[in-house]
């Protein structure tokens, strides 16, 4: 069975720092571009970052450029998200999800497998 699975998520102070972990089992990410999406309530889901198969092509979002850094270890079957100098607008659901081999599609319909997400919550 195909699955991600999100970890990582918490409360944290605004300035802090998290890192998220999308751990795949039943496939390996290898042939997977994979996004971050956030969601936070009453918004889209929307893409943060993503990372190609090779690591190549990496992307993201304006809002958390130069703030947040995705890799992945293929060895362990995982991406991670390193949140730095987090704000309260980064607060919400953030989800990992996988796609083809690169980055090219930004749109959450796109994607074909997903996490069930980690909550970050960023307040003092």
């Amino acid at each position: 069975q195909l699955q991600l699975v999100e970890s990582g998520g918490d409360l944290v102070q605004p300035g802090g720092s998290l890192r998220l972990a999308c751990a795949a089992s039943g496939f390996s990410l290898d042939d997977y571009a994979i996004g971050w999406f956030r969601q936070a309530p009453g918004k889209e889901r929307e893409r943060v970052s993503c990372i190609s198969s090779t690591s190549i092509g990496i992307t993201y979002s304006d809002s958390v450029k130069g703030r947040f850094t995705v890799s992945r270890d293929n060895a362990k079957n995982t991406v991670y998200l390193r949140m730095n100098s987090l704000k309260p607008e980064d607060t919400g659901m953030y989800y990992c999800a996988a796609i083809g081999m690169t980055c090219d599609y930004a749109k959450a319909f796109e994607y074909d497998y997903w996490g069930q997400g980690t909550q970050v919550t960023v307040s003092s």
